[in-house]
Protein backbone atom coordinates (compact mmCIF):
# COMPACT_ATOMS: atom_id res chain seq x y z
CA UNK A 1 0.00 0.00 0.00
CA UNK A 2 1.24 3.48 -0.88
CA UNK A 3 1.88 5.88 1.94
CA UNK A 4 0.06 9.24 2.10
CA UNK A 5 1.91 12.29 0.90
CA UNK A 6 0.32 14.56 3.69
CA UNK A 7 2.53 14.93 6.71
CA UNK A 8 1.17 13.52 9.99
CA UNK A 9 1.77 16.76 11.86
CA UNK A 10 -0.43 18.69 9.43
CA UNK A 11 -3.33 16.31 9.95
CA UNK A 12 -3.11 16.65 13.73
CA UNK A 13 -3.20 20.46 13.55
CA UNK A 14 -6.36 20.37 11.32
CA UNK A 15 -8.23 18.11 13.76
CA UNK A 16 -7.30 20.37 16.69
CA UNK A 17 -8.65 23.48 14.91
CA UNK A 18 -11.99 21.74 14.21
CA UNK A 19 -12.42 20.72 17.87
CA UNK A 20 -11.74 24.28 18.98
CA UNK A 21 -14.34 25.65 16.53
CA UNK A 22 -17.05 23.26 17.68
CA UNK A 23 -16.40 24.07 21.32
CA UNK A 24 -16.52 27.79 20.57
CA UNK A 25 -19.85 27.43 18.73
CA UNK A 26 -21.44 25.46 21.56
CA UNK A 27 -20.32 28.04 24.06
CA UNK A 28 -21.81 30.84 21.98
CA UNK A 29 -25.16 29.05 21.73
CA UNK A 30 -25.22 28.43 25.47
CA UNK A 31 -24.54 32.08 26.17
CA UNK A 32 -27.26 33.18 23.80
CA UNK A 33 -29.81 30.86 25.53
CA UNK A 34 -28.85 32.22 28.95
CA UNK A 35 -29.29 35.74 27.68
CA UNK A 36 -32.75 35.04 26.33
CA UNK A 37 -33.77 33.26 29.57
CA UNK A 38 -32.60 36.23 31.59
CA UNK A 39 -34.59 38.64 29.46
CA UNK A 40 -37.74 36.50 29.73
CA UNK A 41 -37.30 35.95 33.45
CA UNK A 42 -36.92 39.65 34.11
CA UNK A 43 -39.99 40.45 32.01
CA UNK A 44 -42.17 37.89 33.78
CA UNK A 45 -41.00 39.11 37.15
CA UNK A 46 -42.17 42.61 36.35
CA UNK A 47 -45.61 41.53 34.88
CA UNK A 48 -48.41 40.58 37.40
CA UNK A 49 -50.17 37.16 37.01
CA UNK A 50 -53.38 37.18 34.93
CA UNK A 51 -56.38 36.41 37.18
CA UNK A 52 -59.39 34.36 36.02
CA UNK A 53 -62.40 36.55 35.19
CA UNK A 54 -65.29 36.44 37.70
CA UNK A 55 -68.17 34.05 37.06
CA UNK A 56 -71.48 35.70 36.26
CA UNK A 57 -74.16 34.35 38.64
CA UNK A 58 -77.57 35.23 40.03
CA UNK A 59 -77.92 35.15 43.79
CA UNK A 60 -80.53 35.83 46.42
CA UNK A 61 -80.67 36.20 50.18
CA UNK A 62 -81.77 33.45 52.55
CA UNK A 63 -85.12 34.50 54.02
CA UNK A 64 -87.30 33.57 56.94
CA UNK A 65 -90.94 33.01 56.05
CA UNK A 66 -93.98 30.94 56.94
CA UNK A 67 -94.20 27.95 54.60
CA UNK A 68 -97.35 25.82 54.39
CA UNK A 69 -96.89 22.05 54.67
CA UNK A 70 -98.59 20.16 51.84
CA UNK A 71 -99.15 16.56 50.85
CA UNK A 72 -100.14 16.02 47.22
CA UNK A 73 -101.84 13.00 45.68
CA UNK A 74 -103.64 12.14 42.48
CA UNK A 75 -107.41 12.16 42.86
CA UNK A 76 -110.61 11.55 40.94
CA UNK A 77 -113.60 13.86 41.04
CA UNK A 78 -116.75 12.02 42.10
CA UNK A 79 -120.31 13.28 42.62
CA UNK A 80 -121.38 13.75 46.21
CA UNK A 81 -124.42 11.62 45.40
CA UNK A 82 -125.25 9.56 42.33
CA UNK A 83 -128.72 8.11 41.79
CA UNK A 84 -129.91 5.86 38.95
CA UNK A 85 -133.60 6.52 38.39
CA UNK A 86 -135.41 3.21 37.85
CA UNK A 87 -139.11 2.40 37.46
CA UNK A 88 -140.70 0.65 40.46
CA UNK A 89 -143.82 -0.51 38.61
CA UNK A 90 -144.47 -1.97 35.18
CA UNK A 91 -146.15 0.10 32.52
CA UNK A 92 -145.77 2.27 29.47
CA UNK A 93 -143.58 5.37 29.77
CA UNK A 94 -146.10 8.08 28.93
CA UNK A 95 -143.97 11.17 29.55
CA UNK A 96 -140.33 12.23 29.91
CA UNK A 97 -140.28 15.57 31.73
CA UNK A 98 -136.57 16.37 31.67
CA UNK A 99 -133.98 17.45 29.11
CA UNK A 100 -130.66 15.67 28.90
CA UNK A 101 -127.97 17.56 30.82
CA UNK A 102 -130.55 19.59 32.75
CA UNK A 103 -130.09 20.71 36.34
CA UNK A 104 -132.98 19.43 38.45
CA UNK A 105 -134.07 19.99 42.02
CA UNK A 106 -135.28 17.44 44.55
CA UNK A 107 -138.97 16.64 43.97
CA UNK A 108 -139.04 17.80 40.35
CA UNK A 109 -141.07 15.65 37.92
CA UNK A 110 -138.88 13.46 35.72
CA UNK A 111 -141.19 10.92 34.11
CA UNK A 112 -144.75 9.57 34.11
CA UNK A 113 -145.80 5.93 33.67
CA UNK A 114 -149.30 5.00 32.50
CA UNK A 115 -151.31 4.92 35.79
CA UNK A 116 -154.62 3.45 34.59
CA UNK A 117 -154.01 -0.14 35.66
CA UNK A 118 -153.03 0.88 39.16
CA UNK A 119 -155.92 3.34 39.39
CA UNK A 120 -158.29 0.46 38.66
CA UNK A 121 -156.66 -1.67 41.36
CA UNK A 122 -157.07 1.16 43.83
CA UNK A 123 -160.76 1.52 42.98
CA UNK A 124 -161.24 -2.22 43.42
CA UNK A 125 -159.66 -2.13 46.87
CA UNK A 126 -161.78 0.82 47.87
CA UNK A 127 -164.94 -0.99 46.73
CA UNK A 128 -164.02 -4.09 48.70
CA UNK A 129 -163.48 -1.94 51.78
CA UNK A 130 -166.93 -0.36 51.39
CA UNK A 131 -168.52 -3.81 51.14
CA UNK A 132 -166.74 -5.10 54.23
CA UNK A 133 -167.61 -1.95 56.17
CA UNK A 134 -171.30 -2.45 55.39
CA UNK A 135 -171.19 -6.06 56.56
CA UNK A 136 -169.35 -4.98 59.69
CA UNK A 137 -172.03 -2.40 60.48
CA UNK A 138 -174.81 -4.99 60.11
CA UNK A 139 -172.90 -7.49 62.25
CA UNK A 140 -172.51 -4.89 64.99
CA UNK A 141 -176.30 -4.29 65.01
CA UNK A 142 -176.96 -8.02 65.27
CA UNK A 143 -174.47 -8.23 68.10
CA UNK A 144 -176.32 -5.52 69.99
CA UNK A 145 -179.63 -7.38 69.56
CA UNK A 146 -178.17 -10.69 70.63
CA UNK A 147 -176.67 -9.03 73.69
CA UNK A 148 -180.11 -7.74 74.80
CA UNK A 149 -181.76 -11.10 74.14
CA UNK A 150 -179.07 -12.87 76.10
CA UNK A 151 -179.83 -10.73 79.15
CA UNK A 152 -183.46 -11.82 78.86
CA UNK A 153 -182.48 -15.47 78.33
CA UNK A 154 -184.07 -15.28 74.88
CA UNK A 155 -181.01 -16.61 73.04
CA UNK A 156 -178.19 -18.97 73.71
CA UNK A 157 -174.70 -18.01 74.75
CA UNK A 158 -173.34 -19.82 71.70
CA UNK A 159 -175.27 -17.56 69.34
CA UNK A 160 -173.92 -14.49 71.11
CA UNK A 161 -170.33 -15.75 70.92
CA UNK A 162 -170.67 -16.59 67.24
CA UNK A 163 -171.91 -13.09 66.49
CA UNK A 164 -169.01 -11.54 68.36
CA UNK A 165 -166.56 -13.62 66.29
CA UNK A 166 -168.25 -12.51 63.09
CA UNK A 167 -167.89 -8.85 64.09
CA UNK A 168 -164.17 -9.34 64.80
CA UNK A 169 -163.73 -11.14 61.47
CA UNK A 170 -165.38 -8.36 59.50
CA UNK A 171 -163.41 -5.73 61.41
CA UNK A 172 -160.18 -7.48 60.34
CA UNK A 173 -161.41 -7.58 56.76
CA UNK A 174 -161.98 -3.83 56.81
CA UNK A 175 -158.44 -3.30 58.11
CA UNK A 176 -157.11 -5.55 55.35
CA UNK A 177 -159.00 -3.47 52.83
CA UNK A 178 -157.43 -0.32 54.25
CA UNK A 179 -153.98 -1.86 53.85
CA UNK A 180 -154.79 -2.86 50.28
CA UNK A 181 -155.90 0.69 49.53
CA UNK A 182 -152.71 2.11 51.02
CA UNK A 183 -150.62 -0.32 48.95
CA UNK A 184 -152.53 0.56 45.79
CA UNK A 185 -151.98 4.25 46.44
CA UNK A 186 -148.24 3.69 46.91
CA UNK A 187 -148.05 1.71 43.68
CA UNK A 188 -150.03 4.39 41.91
CA UNK A 189 -147.63 7.00 43.27
CA UNK A 190 -144.73 5.11 41.66
CA UNK A 191 -146.16 5.97 38.26
CA UNK A 192 -145.03 9.54 38.88
CA UNK A 193 -141.22 9.66 39.07
CA UNK A 194 -139.69 12.67 40.83
CA UNK A 195 -136.04 13.59 41.38
CA UNK A 196 -134.88 12.26 44.77
CA UNK A 197 -131.90 14.68 44.89
CA UNK A 198 -130.81 17.93 43.31
CA UNK A 199 -128.20 17.58 40.61
CA UNK A 200 -127.63 17.23 36.90
CA UNK A 201 -129.27 14.54 34.78
CA UNK A 202 -127.26 12.64 32.20
CA UNK A 203 -128.26 11.00 28.96
CA UNK A 204 -131.81 9.63 28.65
CA UNK A 205 -131.63 5.84 28.76
CA UNK A 206 -135.26 5.03 27.79
CA UNK A 207 -137.41 6.92 25.30
CA UNK A 208 -141.02 7.87 25.77
CA UNK A 209 -143.49 5.16 24.69
CA UNK A 210 -141.41 2.17 25.79
CA UNK A 211 -142.68 -0.41 28.24
CA UNK A 212 -140.63 -0.29 31.43
CA UNK A 213 -140.41 -2.86 34.21
CA UNK A 214 -139.46 -2.78 37.84
CA UNK A 215 -136.82 -5.41 37.09
CA UNK A 216 -134.99 -3.26 34.50
CA UNK A 217 -131.32 -2.78 35.41
CA UNK A 218 -130.42 0.18 33.19
CA UNK A 219 -132.90 2.67 34.62
CA UNK A 220 -134.27 5.80 33.00
CA UNK A 221 -131.52 8.32 33.75
CA UNK A 222 -128.67 9.01 36.21
CA UNK A 223 -128.60 12.11 38.44
CA UNK A 224 -125.23 13.27 39.77
CA UNK A 225 -124.93 15.87 42.50
CA UNK A 226 -122.08 18.12 41.36
CA UNK A 227 -122.51 21.06 43.73
CA UNK A 228 -121.10 20.30 46.21
CA UNK A 229 -118.79 17.69 44.71
CA UNK A 230 -116.12 15.35 46.07
CA UNK A 231 -112.54 14.41 45.25
CA UNK A 232 -111.25 10.97 46.25
CA UNK A 233 -107.44 10.71 46.38
CA UNK A 234 -104.74 8.55 47.92
CA UNK A 235 -101.55 9.20 49.89
CA UNK A 236 -98.78 6.88 51.10
CA UNK A 237 -99.49 5.08 54.35
CA UNK A 238 -96.44 6.70 55.99
CA UNK A 239 -98.36 10.00 56.15
CA UNK A 240 -101.36 8.61 58.04
CA UNK A 241 -100.06 9.55 61.55
CA UNK A 242 -99.28 13.11 60.38
CA UNK A 243 -102.72 13.44 58.79
CA UNK A 244 -104.54 12.18 61.87
CA UNK A 245 -102.50 14.45 64.12
CA UNK A 246 -103.20 17.49 61.95
CA UNK A 247 -106.90 16.59 61.70
CA UNK A 248 -107.08 16.41 65.47
CA UNK A 249 -105.80 19.98 65.73
CA UNK A 250 -108.20 21.33 63.06
CA UNK A 251 -111.76 20.35 63.89
CA UNK A 252 -113.16 22.32 60.92
CA UNK A 253 -111.51 19.99 58.41
CA UNK A 254 -108.07 20.22 56.83
CA UNK A 255 -107.96 22.44 53.72
CA UNK A 256 -107.68 20.64 50.38
CA UNK A 257 -107.00 22.30 47.03
CA UNK A 258 -107.87 20.69 43.69
CA UNK A 259 -105.40 21.57 40.90
CA UNK A 260 -105.43 20.72 37.22
CA UNK A 261 -103.08 17.92 36.21
CA UNK A 262 -101.63 19.80 33.21
CA UNK A 263 -101.12 23.19 34.88
CA UNK A 264 -101.14 24.98 38.22
CA UNK A 265 -104.73 26.22 37.81
CA UNK A 266 -106.72 25.94 41.02
CA UNK A 267 -110.10 24.33 40.33
CA UNK A 268 -111.54 24.46 43.82
CA UNK A 269 -110.87 24.69 47.55
CA UNK A 270 -112.56 22.38 50.00
CA UNK A 271 -112.28 20.46 53.25
CA UNK A 272 -111.16 16.95 54.11
CA UNK A 273 -114.19 14.87 55.16
CA UNK A 274 -112.83 11.32 55.26
CA UNK A 275 -109.69 9.38 56.08
CA UNK A 276 -110.55 5.81 55.26
CA UNK A 277 -110.51 3.43 58.21
CA UNK A 278 -108.17 0.95 56.52
CA UNK A 279 -104.93 1.09 54.52
CA UNK A 280 -104.90 -0.67 51.17
CA UNK A 281 -102.29 -3.37 51.72
CA UNK A 282 -101.87 -4.03 48.00
CA UNK A 283 -100.74 -0.48 47.24
CA UNK A 284 -99.62 0.79 50.66
CA UNK A 285 -101.86 3.84 50.41
CA UNK A 286 -104.79 5.28 52.31
CA UNK A 287 -107.88 6.70 50.65
CA UNK A 288 -109.07 10.21 51.52
CA UNK A 289 -112.10 12.23 50.47
CA UNK A 290 -112.63 15.98 50.33
CA UNK A 291 -115.79 17.98 49.65
CA UNK A 292 -115.75 21.09 47.44
CA UNK A 293 -118.32 23.79 46.69
CA UNK A 294 -118.66 23.78 42.92
CA UNK A 295 -120.99 26.60 41.78
CA UNK A 296 -118.99 27.26 38.58
CA UNK A 297 -118.73 23.54 37.75
CA UNK A 298 -114.94 23.72 37.50
CA UNK A 299 -114.82 20.18 38.86
CA UNK A 300 -116.55 17.43 36.90
CA UNK A 301 -117.24 13.79 37.77
CA UNK A 302 -114.54 11.47 36.46
CA UNK A 303 -111.94 14.25 36.15
CA UNK A 304 -108.37 13.56 37.31
CA UNK A 305 -106.87 16.28 39.51
CA UNK A 306 -103.98 16.82 41.90
CA UNK A 307 -105.32 17.05 45.44
CA UNK A 308 -103.15 19.11 47.78
CA UNK A 309 -103.79 18.54 51.48
CA UNK A 310 -102.50 21.21 53.85
CA UNK A 311 -101.31 19.83 57.19
CA UNK A 312 -100.00 23.01 58.79
CA UNK A 313 -97.34 25.72 58.50
CA UNK A 314 -93.59 25.94 59.03
CA UNK A 315 -93.35 29.17 61.02
CA UNK A 316 -90.21 31.27 60.45
CA UNK A 317 -88.53 28.67 58.25
CA UNK A 318 -85.29 29.44 56.36
CA UNK A 319 -86.12 29.37 52.66
CA UNK A 320 -84.20 29.57 49.39
CA UNK A 321 -85.32 29.06 45.80
CA UNK A 322 -85.31 25.36 44.95
CA UNK A 323 -82.78 25.78 42.05
CA UNK A 324 -80.17 26.90 44.59
CA UNK A 325 -80.00 23.40 46.08
CA UNK A 326 -77.46 21.13 44.39
CA UNK A 327 -76.79 17.45 44.96
CA UNK A 328 -73.38 15.83 45.14
CA UNK A 329 -71.79 12.63 46.34
CA UNK A 330 -71.78 13.85 49.94
CA UNK A 331 -75.36 15.15 49.90
CA UNK A 332 -77.11 18.44 49.22
CA UNK A 333 -75.27 21.75 49.19
CA UNK A 334 -75.53 25.36 48.01
CA UNK A 335 -72.98 27.90 46.84
CA UNK A 336 -72.72 30.76 49.34
CA UNK A 337 -71.20 34.10 48.33
CA UNK A 338 -69.20 35.83 51.06
CA UNK A 339 -68.52 39.53 51.53
CA UNK A 340 -65.62 39.33 49.08
CA UNK A 341 -67.90 37.92 46.34
CA UNK A 342 -66.09 34.58 46.58
CA UNK A 343 -68.19 31.42 46.25
CA UNK A 344 -67.87 28.49 48.60
CA UNK A 345 -69.74 25.21 48.92
CA UNK A 346 -71.99 24.94 51.96
CA UNK A 347 -73.57 21.56 52.90
CA UNK A 348 -77.23 21.94 53.88
CA UNK A 349 -80.10 19.75 55.03
CA UNK A 350 -83.36 20.22 53.12
CA UNK A 351 -86.54 19.69 55.13
CA UNK A 352 -88.84 19.87 52.10
CA UNK A 353 -89.16 21.33 48.63
CA UNK A 354 -92.50 22.53 47.27
CA UNK A 355 -93.78 25.24 44.96
CA UNK A 356 -90.22 26.06 43.90
CA UNK A 357 -89.11 26.83 47.47
CA UNK A 358 -86.69 24.76 49.57
CA UNK A 359 -86.94 24.81 53.36
CA UNK A 360 -83.47 24.53 54.96
CA UNK A 361 -83.26 23.41 58.57
CA UNK A 362 -79.46 23.11 58.83
CA UNK A 363 -76.46 24.78 57.21
CA UNK A 364 -77.61 28.35 56.48
CA UNK A 365 -78.46 31.55 58.30
CA UNK A 366 -80.88 34.31 57.38
CA UNK A 367 -79.31 37.02 55.22
CA UNK A 368 -76.65 34.87 53.55
CA UNK A 369 -76.55 35.05 49.77
CA UNK A 370 -76.82 31.85 47.78
CA UNK A 371 -76.38 31.28 44.05
CA UNK A 372 -79.56 30.35 42.20
CA UNK A 373 -78.23 30.49 38.63
CA UNK A 374 -74.77 29.86 37.19
CA UNK A 375 -73.69 27.15 39.63
CA UNK A 376 -72.43 24.86 36.89
CA UNK A 377 -69.61 27.35 36.17
CA UNK A 378 -68.51 27.64 39.79
CA UNK A 379 -65.75 26.05 41.79
CA UNK A 380 -65.04 26.68 45.49
CA UNK A 381 -63.04 29.89 45.79
CA UNK A 382 -64.15 31.33 42.45
CA UNK A 383 -64.84 35.04 42.27
CA UNK A 384 -68.39 35.99 41.22
CA UNK A 385 -70.19 38.97 39.79
CA UNK A 386 -73.94 39.50 39.92
CA UNK A 387 -75.70 39.25 36.56
CA UNK A 388 -77.65 42.25 35.34
CA UNK A 389 -80.32 42.03 32.67
CA UNK A 390 -79.22 43.81 29.47
CA UNK A 391 -81.40 46.59 28.07
CA UNK A 392 -83.11 45.99 24.73
CA UNK A 393 -80.83 48.29 22.60
CA UNK A 394 -77.68 46.86 24.20
CA UNK A 395 -78.73 43.24 24.03
CA UNK A 396 -77.43 42.67 20.51
CA UNK A 397 -74.16 44.48 21.17
CA UNK A 398 -73.57 42.31 24.21
CA UNK A 399 -74.17 38.97 22.50
CA UNK A 400 -70.60 38.60 21.20
CA UNK A 401 -69.11 39.76 24.50
CA UNK A 402 -71.31 37.39 26.51
CA UNK A 403 -70.34 34.50 24.27
CA UNK A 404 -66.63 35.24 24.72
CA UNK A 405 -67.10 35.61 28.49
CA UNK A 406 -68.92 32.29 28.67
CA UNK A 407 -66.14 30.60 26.78
CA UNK A 408 -63.56 32.04 29.16
CA UNK A 409 -65.69 31.07 32.18
CA UNK A 410 -66.08 27.54 30.89
CA UNK A 411 -62.33 27.31 30.53
CA UNK A 412 -61.81 28.44 34.10
CA UNK A 413 -64.45 26.08 35.43
CA UNK A 414 -62.82 23.18 33.64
Amino acid sequence: MAKSSIPHSLIQRSISRRRIGVATGLGALAGLGIAFWGIGHDASADTPAVQAPPVVVTSTAVKRSDVPIYLTGVGTVTPNQSVTIKPRVDGQLDKVAFTEGQDVTAGQLLAQIDPRTLQAQLAQAQAQQAKDQAQLANANLDLQRYTRLSKEDATTQQTLDTQRALVAQLDAAVKTDAAQIAYAKVQLGFTTINAPISGRVGARLVDQGNIVHATDTTGLVVINQIDPISVVFTLPEAHVPDINQAAGRDQQGLPVTAIRRDSDQVLGKGKLVLVNNQIDTTSGTVQLKASFPNPQHMLWPGQYVNARLRLGTHTGALTVPAPAVQRGQSGTYVYVIDEHTVARMQPVHVALIQDGVAVIDKGLAAGQRVVVDGQYKLKPGARTVESKPASAPAARRGEATDLAMNQVDDGVGA
